[in-house]
């Protein structure tokens, strides 16, 4: 796949829901309709939160980011206007998901639409850098500063957070001290004032 360089917003439709470049698909582990999803059920149980996985949508036409199951920051397609996890198997290393919703993180922060789409163009180029550097997965979820590794929230966020977008809001995981610099995926939900669910 070519690491195409992002000029201007792209519009598209997953599961009936408009997407705009760099807005965050948003997901929960598992997908009942798979026996294999079940594994990754379980896996999300283990995240707090309702949102379980991040992506970035980029453009043109389905292209997204994620940090996932391929322990790297990777580019994939989603076909045909579907989130569809069996479809998307191979490209994304297993991952099996359900989509909850789209988040837009610029949308209601009193930007002109100009900056909105400056702001947009660039976090999708942050994230398609990342994907053709090949940038490994952050297993150090505390470590969210890092730009050397990722996880899929911590994309999102570092991509944001250089404009001034902060989601963080250091609740870190319930119960577990010193967890304060994690970026839950369910924090990136909760922080964009615009969001869609599925």
């Amino acid at each position: 796949m070519a690491f195409e360089k992002v000029t201007q917003t792209h519009e598209y439709n997953i599961n009936g829901l408009a997407v705009r470049t760099g807005d965050l698909v948003c997901t929960t582990d598992g997908d009942p309709a798979f026996l294999r999803g079940q594994i990754w059920r379980l896996i999300g149980k283990i995240i707090p939160g309702e949102v379980d996985h991040i992506v970035i949508y980029t453009g043109p036409g389905g292209r997204c980011v994620e940090a996932g199951a391929k322990r790297k920051v990777i580019e994939f397609n989603v076909p045909g206007n579907g989130w569809d996890t069996d479809a998307m198997y191979d490209d994304r290393g297993g991952l099996i998901d359900t989509l909850y919703g789209i988040a837009d993180p610029v949308a209601g922060q009193g930007l002109s639409p100009e900056e909105q789409s400056r702001i947009r163009i660039d976090v999708a180029n942050y994230c398609v850098e990342q994907a053709e550097r090949q940038k490994p997965y952050n297993i150090w979820f505390n470590l969210s500063d890092t730009e050397e590794a990722f996880y899929c929230s911590q994309l999102a966020y570092k991509a944001y957070l250089r404009h001034g977008i902060n989601m963080n809001t250091s609740r870190g995981i319930p119960g577990i001290p010193f967890t304060e610099s994690v970026v839950l995926p369910q924090e990136l939900w909760d922080e964009c004032r615009v969001k869609t669910r599925a």
